[in-house]
């Protein structure tokens, strides 16, 4: 019985960790911010996770290095060395969200046994889900000042003055290259085809939130922060 308590207990104290999946434009890492200040949780994203490991020279860092130094994919199972690493840091005491893994069932199901090691579970994996069309609109319309960083697009946000930016009166204006619509539409195409086994597998799970993510972003954050209290309450 004092064992079975003891488990019980550990499930209980176990960090909650998040997964937010949505297209590029979906407004993950908006979100993932949001999630970070209301709830303490640390946003852990695969490029961050790599680049910090190489700058530690850990193991999993130096492997990581060289694999990238010679042009090639990070495996699987370097990746999740260094996640390993990184949740048994203090930081993530109060749980984290994961964005950009795991990409594939492979990766999830190594990803749920990393986390039963110590006693975790995905507690939500959230998807931000989004209208093809109107993606391709919004982010298609986004360009920047190329002084101060400020955004703008071409229906939601025009500057005052045409051209000329609202915060630092600069002219220069830049749109990244792969924001047009056929590069957009095909990104979009990708990553449903890429994510729809792990829409499956979550939801087979139990695990899965899904959140229309066309409205305002305080009305997402609302309903994103609604469905983590639900999925990590106790």
């Amino acid at each position: 019985m004092t064992e079975s308590k003891t488990t019980a207990n550990v499930a209980t104290l176990a960090p909650p960790v998040l997964i937010l999946l949505g297209p590029p434009g979906a407004g993950k890492g908006t979100q993932a911010r949001m999630l970070e200040k209301r709830y303490g949780l640390v946003q852990l994203s695969t490029g961050d996770l790599l680049r910090a490991a190489v700058a530690e020279g850990s193991e999993a860092g130096k492997a990581a290095d060289k694999v990238m130094k010679s042009g090639g994919l990070v495996s699987d199972e370097i990746v999740i060395a260094i996640l390993r690493d990184r949740l048994a840091s203090p930081d993530t005491a109060k749980g984290v969200i994961l964005d950009g893994f795991p990409r594939t069932t492979v990766q999830a199901e190594a990803l749920d046994e990393l986390l039963a090691e110590s006693g975790q579970k995905i507690d939500a994996a959230i998807s931000l889900e989004v209208d093809d069309e109107a993606m391709v609109h919004r982010i298609a319309g986004r360009y920047t000042c190329g002084e101060c960083g400020e955004g703008y697009h071409d229906s939601f946000k025009k500057p005052k003055v045409d051209g000329v930016c609202d915060v630092c009166g600069a002219s220069n204006m830049k749109r990244r290259s792969d924001d047009n619509a056929e590069t957009v539409a095909e990104r979009l195409a990708a990553y449903h085809k890429q994510t729809a086994p792990l829409i499956t597998y979550y939801e087979k799970r139990g695990a899965l939130q899904r959140i229309d993510a066309m409205g305002s972003i305080d009305e997402i954050a609302t309903t994103v922060s609604r469905a983590v209290a639900e999925a990590t309450r106790k």
